[in-house]
């Protein structure tokens, strides 16, 4: 399966650190991307950058020429996380000022799986819209929304939670979560 996450500007890095992290653990071929400000976010919230997930092939954000951005060589699925509100609305209208937005695109124009977790809150009506405009194309639209039904007892149980949901999305199996069970 091949794979390309997406990181922007979003505060909420660690999802995507965690994410990362979870998809090292598999035999997929791992793609990675920064928005122009996603780096300075990744290294800012979790002290880390790109050169922490080896496992990962990265690409420069204005590298319009990286195979990701062409859909003959379009991945299996995509996971734009955090995905900040601009990144989110050149998405849902088709622009693609960079090498996220024209892989998302990409992604999305050859009817493969994109999943985008907006971080941002509140939503306004424009986001909504565009959000509903994402998931009419045919993307999942998950925004980092924990549950505590499991009990967290850490922040990681709640990064966790929402980066075992996307694996859900993505069809990976996985055990980052319990599941929901009916208490005595």
């Amino acid at each position: 399966m091949k794979i390309i996450v997406g990181i922007t500007g979003a505060s909420g890095a660690v999802y995507a650190r965690r994410l990362l992290d979870e998809l090292a653990l598999g035999e997929f071929e791992l793609h990675g991307v920064f928005s122009k400000t996603g780096s300075e976010v990744m290294r800012y919230e979790c002290n880390v950058s790109e050169n922490d997930f080896p496992r990962a092939s990265w690409h420069k954000s204005d590298d319009m020429f990286s195979e990701i951005a062409s859909g003959s060589n379009a991945a299996d699925c995509m996971v734009v996380v955090p995905c900040s509100v601009n990144t989110l609305s050149c998405i849902a209208n088709g622009i693609t000022n960079n090498l996220l937005q024209r892989a998302a695109y990409v992604t999305l124009k050859e009817r493969r799986r994109l999943i985008v977790v907006p971080r941002e809150m509140p939503f306004d009506t424009i986001c909504l819209k565009n959000m509903l405009k994402l998931a009419n194309a045919g993307a999942t639209v998950m925004p980092a929304s924990p549950a505590f039904y499991h009990s967290p007892q850490t922040i990681d149980d709640l990064v966790g939670y929402v980066v075992g949901k996307i694996l859900d999305a993505m069809g990976i199996g996985n055990n980052v979560f319990p599941a929901w069970r009916k208490r005595d």
